[in-house]
């Protein structure tokens, strides 16, 4: 094992050099009851932590523990660890989503999962997660995710921003040495939005702790997404400018008519993405005008236009990130999901909950993180002008964002990085994940990122692959062992369809699976070709 335990009390030290050891879980498991988790096993302050919790679930041990802050009138942070009866000697660390304030299911799939086989703790893997370091309202609508009020608090915000991830991390491995008396032969990290961020985050700030991450649809820019996000709600929320669900609808189809076959293929998945140049002024209402949900309105199509477009920053934010790339017409018109997209309505003072994901993010982020007063009108703060909130904004940059491309330490250490994003993301941009990768090749070079990192685009997979047209599956983890453990990095991966079995090739970045013949539903009628080309 290359990774080292961040600490280990004295009395496990040597046990935990031992190989893995399986035990009865329903003495061992309750033995964990009330158990102290002392500060010195955490590598980042905290007060230590008590196990709260800790009973027999099925095949697993599933045990819940506090560790407690510095900061008095902070939150705890609420973890699980799920220890297997059976265990294969490795674990698995799950990433959040959204504000976090809710635990990860630990027995689930990583994203993008396979459909139907074993997840990590049902292979085998003790599996762990946290809340953050702060606990959503269990009645927030239209989301817990989107509950940021933890944000009045500055050690809540750095526990958010990353450190809780080092002090989970830290604690569950005490936690695992306790149970099987030995310490993980490999651990990995996996998760999605904000926990693909997450993912990025331990590969650069600790990147002795993992053997390898899989990353998906990371928000890494997570204050740039934010000031996106804000930009957005004032071109949304200007009179006339929001197109409405049908209109959405009109502009997603038109999209995909226009730019399907591009591919060679038309099966409703755009794979050369590349190369659409879809106007949304073809859809300009008689005298620009909004006549009804069969046209766009000037107003609706300047909207749409702008938020496609790269937001552009002209004052310095602590990360050094001077905008956001902006989305496709493809994913920002995408009324499959309309709460993480556009929304159904505009937004507005107060901020309706049916209005879009991002919008409503911002709204949180202005109220508790920048301006601390709950009762601020979001709608009141430009981000490209900010006027007395900019250091604020600039500070939460620096905090947030995880932009620094140089994983040169987990990639000496021997880490591993699978990186994936579906090119219909409607909430964090795939532009935004090929800029982070082309940073990190230009920092290492093409061919020391080759040796540690795969970057894959999967068309027609959106954001968690809720309702999506293609929505993406594939045994990554299985990859990712291979690859860390063995040597044999993924060659010629196959995504599968989760819905309709369909597959295709999983194409390394830039390439993009197109159709040559064949069976539309076979990855061996696909070729990954590395340039945008018109076969029409």
């Amino acid at each position: 094992m290359r990774r080292s335990v961040a600490v280990l009390v004295p009395a496990l030290a040597a046990a935990a050099l031992a190989a893995p050891a399986q035990a009865d879980p329903a003495t061992s498991c309750a033995g964990l009851a009330g158990l102290a988790i002392p500060a010195a096993a955490i590598g980042l302050p905290t007060s230590g932590g008590t196990v709260t919790s800790a009973q027999v679930a099925g095949t697993y041990c599933q045990v819940d523990a506090a560790l407690h802050p510095v900061d008095p009138a902070a939150p705890d942070i609420r973890m699980r660890v799920a220890l297997p009866a059976e265990w294969n000697g490795k674990a698995l660390m799950f990433g959040g989503g959204g504000y976090n304030g809710t635990i990860p299911n630990v027995a689930g799939n990583v994203p993008f999962g396979p459909v139907g086989g074993p997840t990590p703790l049902a292979r085998g893997y003790a599996t762990f997660a946290s809340d953050s370091g702060h606990q959503a309202s269990p009645t927030h609508v239209p989301a817990t995710s989107l509950d940021g009020s933890f944000g009045l608090n500055d050690e809540a915000v750095r526990n958010f921003s990353g450190d809780a991830l080092k002090k989970t991390r830290d604690a569950a491995m005490f936690l695992i040495a306790e149970r099987y008396s030995a310490r993980p032969s490999h651990s990995y990290f996996a998760g999605g939005s904000t926990g693909g961020r997450e993912a990025l985050a331990v590969a650069q700030r600790w990147p002795a702790d993992f053997d390898g991450v899989i990353s998906a649809y990371p928000a890494w820019n997570a204050a740039s997404l934010d000031l996106f996000f804000g930009y957005e709600a004032q071109v949304l929320s200007q009179p006339g400018a929001f197109p409405n669900p049908a209109k959405q609808t009109l502009l997603y189809r038109s999209v995909i008519q226009a730019c399907d076959g591009l591919d060679g293929l038309r099966d409703g998945v755009i794979s050369n993405e590349p190369a659409c140049r879809f106007d949304p002024r073809s859809l300009r209402c008689p005298g620009g005008a909004d006549t009804g949900d069969t046209c766009l309105s000037d107003a609706q199509i300047r909207a749409v236009e702008a938020i496609s477009a790269p937001l552009r920053l002209n004052y310095h934010l602590n990360s050094g990130e001077r905008g956001y790339p902006g989305f496709p017409f493809l994913s920002g018109a995408a009324m499959t999901t309309p709460l993480l997209g556009m929304g159904t309505v505009a937004p507005a003072t107060p901020m309706p909950t049916t209005a879009g994901y991002g919008v409503q993010f911002w709204d949180q982020w202005v109220r508790y993180f920048v301006t601390r007063d709950p009762g601020f009108d979001a709608l009141t703060v430009d981000p490209r002008d900010p006027g007395p909130w900019r250091e604020r904004i600039a500070e939460l940059a620096g905090l947030q964002d995880v932009n620094n491309p140089d994983l040169s330490r987990f990639a000496r250490g021997g880490g591993k990085l699978l990186l994936l994003h579906g090119t219909a993301d409607e909430l964090v941009s795939h532009r935004s994940t090929v800029d982070y990768f082309e940073r990190v090749e230009r920092t290492l070079g093409k061919r020391a990122t080759d040796a540690f990192a795969r970057f894959y685009l999967i068309p027609g997979a959106n954001h968690a692959n809720v309702s999506a047209a293609f929505p993406a599956a594939w045994d990554s983890l299985t990859a990712l062992e291979n690859w860390a453990e063995h040597g044999k990095p993924p060659a010629d991966p196959v995504v599968t369809d989760a819905t309709t079995g369909r597959a295709r090739p999983l194409c390394e970045y830039p390439a993009w699976p197109r159709y040559r013949n064949g069976d539309p539903a076979a990855a061996t009628s696909f070729t990954c070709t590395g340039r945008s080309v018109n076969t029409r």
